[in-house]
């Protein structure tokens, strides 16, 4: 019998290599991509939903329109009460673009200075926390001051996020990723201190600031700082894959309707919401679009100029793994997608 040469042997196994990778693909993901691109954002909100997702709020509005609502699954699977457009929903890093807003006007009002360090405020912390002296406004604001994000930590999510424990502590017994303005990596201890230095400069909670300064500004009456100020029979129920916890009543910060979302994401996009000289500080330091993820709840706030259009998407399943948030990006494009094709 003739001998396998080794070009065969090299292509036998690459095959089986290319096989074997086949079980570990994500066929989900693969799906909800090359799905024949639905008429209707309606008819793509049911598909997402057909992925295992507990309930889906959508907001859509284009230029001078009235916003259009669209939702899918449930507002509460436990009792099968529907999803409500107007629910209130945990939007997490959302609220980072009003962090930097805030910060943009304190900096225009000459209250702040974005070169200014942490050590300007915490003289406490040299020594402590690294490059201290260092780190500058404008390199937390841009996610590149190199401090570790305390929700990396292990320890935080056993302490159940924390449970009144300082988040800074987590942080200072994590090493730091890079010098301060050498790299980039998305830090949630970044606007940890923000938050902070924002209440440090103005005197009171940097919450009431922004519901001071954007809040009452843009009329907004359904954004929220926390679970304590609101209904909670009012909020959309928020679940982990695989665990069968409602993660409702856990406390994350801010809330809002996807509506009061849309009309922020617009004022930030086109500019109402900044004094004059603000907008320019701001598109130098910032993004005009952002998600959130905690446990329960991940949302997704876009806006495309070309359509002159705000998406603002919530989902109330969630997972660490990626597939749901990965599915999430998905359906907001194709989302997009349709609406061109409108």
């Amino acid at each position: 019998m003739k001998k396998p040469n080794a070009i065969f042997i090299v292509r036998f196994l690459l095959l089986s290599g290319t096989v074997a990778s086949l079980f570990f693909v994500p066929w989900i993901l693969v799906k909800a991509w090359i799905l024949p691109l639905p008429n209707t954002v309606q008819e793509q909100v049911d598909q997402a939903i057909s992925y295992g997702f507990d309930g889906m709020i959508v907001y859509v509005q284009s230029g001078k329109q009235a916003p259009r609502f669209y939702t899918g699954g449930y507002k509460d699977r436990n009792t099968k009460i529907p999803a409500e457009p107007h629910s209130l929903f945990k939007i997490a890093s959302i609220s980072k673009l009003y962090v930097a807003v805030s910060i943009t006007k304190l900096v225009a009002k000459e209250h702040l200075a974005l070169d200014a360090t942490i050590s300007d405020f915490y003289p406490e912390l040299v020594g402590k926390l690294p490059h201290a002296d260092e780190i500058t406004i404008r390199q937390m604001v841009q996610h590149r001051s190199g401090m570790p994000d305390f929700t990396y930590s292990g320890e935080y999510w056993q302490d159940n996020q924390g449970q009144g424990k300082d988040p800074l502590d987590y942080a200072l017994n994590m090493p730091t990723s890079f010098a301060p303005g050498e790299d980039y990596e998305y830090s949630n201890t970044n606007y940890l201190f923000l938050r902070r230095i924002i209440e440090r400069t103005v005197g009171y909670d940097h919450l009431q600031y922004i519901e001071e300064e954007i809040l009452q500004r843009l009329g907004l009456k359904n954004t929220y700082r926390s679970l304590e100020y609101v209904n909670l029979d009012d909020v959309m129920s928020g679940y982990y894959v695989g665990d069968e916890t409602d993660y409702k009543s856990v406390e994350n910060g801010m809330l809002a309707t996807a509506q009061d979302v849309g009309i922020f994401l617009r004022a930030l996009n086109d500019g109402s919401v900044f004094d004059e000289g603000e907008q320019e500080i701001y598109s130098s330091i910032y993004v005009y679009e952002h998600g959130g993820l905690v446990p329960g709840y991940q949302s997704l706030a876009e806006y495309n100029a070309e359509l002159d259009t705000v998406v603002v998407q919530f989902i109330s399943t969630t997972d660490f793994n990626g597939y749901e948030w990965n599915l999430s990006q998905i359906s907001l494009g194709r989302i997009f997608d349709i609406l061109e094709n409108e």
